[in-house]
């Protein structure tokens, strides 16, 4: 084993084995590991320019430091060496004479190490187990590779980010978390440590990710390299902003994403999308966007209304423009084989392969074929066409929807992009069908482009990517669990995310359990980053099966507007929708933030309370902004809360006025009408009248 510099760079050299260690922006390393005679050159989400560095190297022998080195147990076996160093900031990497690295903070304190278990190694976790923390076992006679990469386990550990999973814990340690695309799940495998770092891996293969009591290890199953960044700082708002320095952040947040959203499955046709937006404004409600959701088009991979239902899209779009209402309009990436599109994306190679089996990717309301997103030709194919049927009449924000993409099955092993097979790079696909977007709306003047997506990876939200999480149900439990999705949405580097108010799948109108969850998660919504109202609401309208041309027409789920949950409801959410409206400019100012630092607009406590403990135990509340505290009711039946208010601040009751200092735990008053929030230090935010 050799270990050198060469320039600014850290090398670990082992037989045909070499590892890179490069300072990648302030206070950040960019580790990677190959076993070919060339480094894998995917960045992945590392391809923003990040600040140039110049890190310090320093070499010290091993017995000049370390009691352990100096003992004569140690000596009866082994001789001395030289440890490596490579500092950028306030970071370190140390190199140890046996090969293994560890990271450290500028104070000198251990962040983090890497996991051997390997006697053949001159560590002191000499045991004979034959584990190393790095591996990539070459799959015979191929260059692709199976990855292994093991850091030790901390018991005061705390995990947050990874993206959204749906399960109750916001704190991620102890999971065991598939690394891969579902509907409702979103691997952004980034997080930050309550012991000082933040760690992303950059690899878009399909794996695991383990953050056990004994191990934290790392899985991907098909692989190039070994491949990841790490960053500290002195809070985690200072590695939030390591890590979009070196993956990207938002760009500004449009005007019409910061007011209410209303969508429903679905609107059929033109004049009823036309009169609910009427009907909204006749009542003086406010509303920014309105969605026309799946099967409005001719057949799927057509990308263009059917004329039936929507005859005179142009009069559409300036109405509800008139009325300052922005269309958004649903894309999906499965091409029917009988689409007009079909052939020609077939024949120039923009549908994803299958290596073995049917090409058939989803038989639901048609035999389609997903579109390969990570082909620069496709992007441009799709986005050509809905620029030519979509964004000529005015609709400039588009819903793309099957992101992950959905396959059915999941069989992740016979699909082929054009980046290369699925099991190395499925991940990515969200991040490129937005990328296709937004570098199409850009390419016609658009400057604030924002795009609706069912998922994302790493670095999506440079590409105007709001998230939402998926088809969840109408229950409480989801409720909560998609609270914690959300905070470890922002926490991965994805500030701009919402769901389906009320949930997506069940849901009947007219049940008063329903109705209490939808106005909870309704006043909950009003303090996300999106206010979107949305949801299946069954059972669906019973109607004949309707074709047009031979095309299967999709039927709709019951009302889903602010009036159809009973007159007392209807009074409830007419708050809430002026509360948002009350809270635009502090809102603008949060997500203003997010694209000049990579600040997250929704955060756990403890992102600005980090030197309070309780801070880092408390899941169930969270900081809208640096000055809104919100608790959300998400209990059938609560009329209390207790809430946790951070030490470090005082605490004003928004509705009350009621001031507490922080430190404690106090329980408030929470009708059906009143969702828990409260206000930091005296500032001046009119939430409520």
């Amino acid at each position: 084993m050799a270990v050198y510099r060469e320039n600014n760079r850290l090398i670990i050299k082992s037989g045909v084995s070499q590892v890179w260690i490069d300072p990648w922006g302030e206070n950040s390393f960019r580790v990677r590991m190959t076993k070919e005679p060339q480094m894998d050159a995917n960045d992945w989400a590392l391809c923003e320019k990040v600040k140039e560095t110049q890190p310090i190297f320093k070499e010290e022998t091993v017995d000049a430091t370390d009691p352990w080195y100096k003992s004569d147990e140690y000596k009866k076996y082994h001789q001395t060496g030289v440890n490596h160093y490579i500092t950028n900031g306030k970071i370190t990497a140390k190199v140890s004479y046996e090969g293994y690295i560890s990271f450290y903070n500028h104070k000198g304190e251990l962040l983090t190490e890497e996991y051997w278990r390997n006697r053949n190694r001159l560590n002191r976790y000499c045991v004979p187990l034959r584990v190393d923390a790095r591996e990539l076992k070459c799959y015979v006679g191929s260059t692709d590779y199976e990855l292994y990469a093991r850091f030790e386990a901390f018991d005061d550990e705390k995990i947050f980010g990874m993206g959204q999973y749906q399960e109750k814990h916001l704190n991620k340690k102890g999971a065991v978390l598939e690394l891969c695309h579902r509907n409702s799940q979103a691997s952004v495998p980034f997080y930050v440590s309550s012991r000082g770092y933040g760690f992303l891996w950059n690899n878009p293969a399909v794996g695991t990710a383990t953050f056990g009591t004994n191990k934290t290890e790392w899985y991907a199953k098909s692989t190039k390299k070994l491949d990841y960044f790490i960053t500290a700082g002195d809070t985690p708002a200072e590695i939030e902003e390591n890590y979009t320095a070196a993956t990207g952040r938002a760009p500004r947040m449009p005007e019409y994403g910061l007011g209410y959203w209303q969508c429903k499955l679905r609107y059929r046709n033109q004049e009823e999308l036309l009169n609910v937006a009427r009907k909204h404004k006749e009542l003086g409600l406010p509303m920014d966007a309105i969605v026309i959701d799946f099967f409005h088009w001719t057949r799927q991979g057509d990308f263009k209304f059917e004329p039936r239902d929507w005859p005179d899209p142009q009069a559409m779009v300036d109405e509800l423009k008139s009325m300052g209402i922005e269309t958004v309009v649903s894309v999906w990436p499965t091409i029917d084989e009988k689409s007009e599109n079909f052939g020609e994306m077939a024949g120039n190679g923009y549908l994803v392969r299958a290596d073995r089996g049917n090409g058939i990717h989803m038989t639901w309301m048609g035999n389609t074929t997903f579109y390969d997103a990570t082909n620069p030709g496709a992007q441009k194919f799709v986005w050509d066409r809905c620029r030519e049927n979509y964004y000529k009449y005015g609709i400039r924000c588009f819903w793309l929807d099957e992101a992950e993409p959905e396959y059915g099955p999941y069989d992740f092993d016979i699909y082929r992009y054009y980046a290369g097979p699925a099991l190395q790079c499925t991940n990515i696909y969200p991040l490129m069908y937005a990328k296709g977007f937004y570098d199409g709306l850009k390419s016609v003047g658009e400057k604030d482009v924002l795009s609706l997506v069912r998922c994302a990876w790493a670095g999506s939200q440079k590409y105007g990517t709001l998230t939402w999480s998926g088809d969840i149900y109408s229950s409480f439990r989801s409720m909560r669990e998609q609270l914690q999705a959300g905070l470890n949405m922002s926490v991965a580097g994805i500030p701009w995310w919402t769901s389906d108010i009320g949930g997506f799948l069940g849901g009947d109108i007219s049940d008063e359990k329903f109705r209490e969850l939808l106005v909870r998660w309704f006043e909950w919504g009003a303090f996300c980053p999106v206010f979107r109202m949305h949801g299946e609401r069954s059972p669906w309208y019973e109607r004949e099966e309707e074709y047009i041309n031979g095309v299967r027409q999709l039927t709709s789920g019951q009302d889903n507007e602010v009036w159809s949950f009973g007159e007392e409801n209807y009074e409830i959410l007419k708050k809430y929708l002026f509360v948002r409206e009350r809270l635009r400019p502090y809102i603008r100012e949060c997500m203003d933030s997010a694209s000049s630092k990579g600040t997250p607009v929704m955060r756990p406590l403890f992102f600005d309370f980090y030197n309070d403990k309780m801070a880092w135990e408390t899941e169930d509340e969270y900081m809208f902004g640096p000055d809104i505290l919100v608790a959300p009711v998400m209990e059938e039946g609560m009329t209390e809360r207790s809430v946790y208010l951070p030490a470090g601040a005082t605490w004003t009751d928004a509705h009350t006025k009621k001031q507490y200092q922080g430190g404690q735990r106090v329980t408030v008053p929470a009708p059906v009408d009143i969702i828990p929030v409260f206000v930091r230090d005296g500032k001046e935010l009119n939430v409520f009248e």
